[in-house]
């Protein structure tokens, strides 16, 4: 790491900042509170965590990382929920930084692999990215909204 640069467990002087990163994944805009609470409700998790990227005192970037159960092969994975990099700093290395360090911590925490999801919308940059990076295509994801 060079000086200056570090990546840590998000805190609520962070607030601001993760706001504006999760506007970078498009949708609707995340209030402070909303924020706030998302921090509240992961504090409270065993198995999931949100990570920020600093480099002289600015939050760069974001990885929201969960531990998940595999009941049927009886192993854990590494799931990185959410990745993303401000605007201004992309392609400097930031976003590998934080997929290594996903990775990193699911070793630590006896995983047997790390996946993630993305949607069809980021095929041009994200997927080419996580490609670059070694991971595969497996399936897709089916959702059912119920409200």
């Amino acid at each position: 790491m060079l000086i200056g640069e570090r990546i840590r467990e998000a805190c609520e002087g962070d607030i601001p900042a993760l706001c504006e990163l999760m506007k970078e994944l498009g949708g609707e805009p995340i209030s402070c509170e909303g924020m706030r609470n998302r921090l509240e409700m992961i504090g409270a998790s065993l198995t999931d965590t949100i990570f920020v990227y600093e480099e002289d005192s600015e939050v760069l970037g974001l990885l929201v990382f969960r531990i998940r159960e595999n009941i049927r092969e009886v192993s854990r994975y590494g799931e990185v929920c959410i990745l993303v990099v401000k605007s201004e700093a992309k392609r400097s290395g930031i976003g590998r930084k934080l997929m290594s360090f996903a990775e990193e911590r699911a070793l630590e925490l006896g995983c047997k692999s790390t996946y993630l999801i993305s949607g069809f919308g980021r095929k041009e940059e994200a997927h080419r990215f996580y490609l670059e990076l070694g991971y595969e295509i497996t399936g897709y994801r089916f959702i059912k909204p119920l409200l």
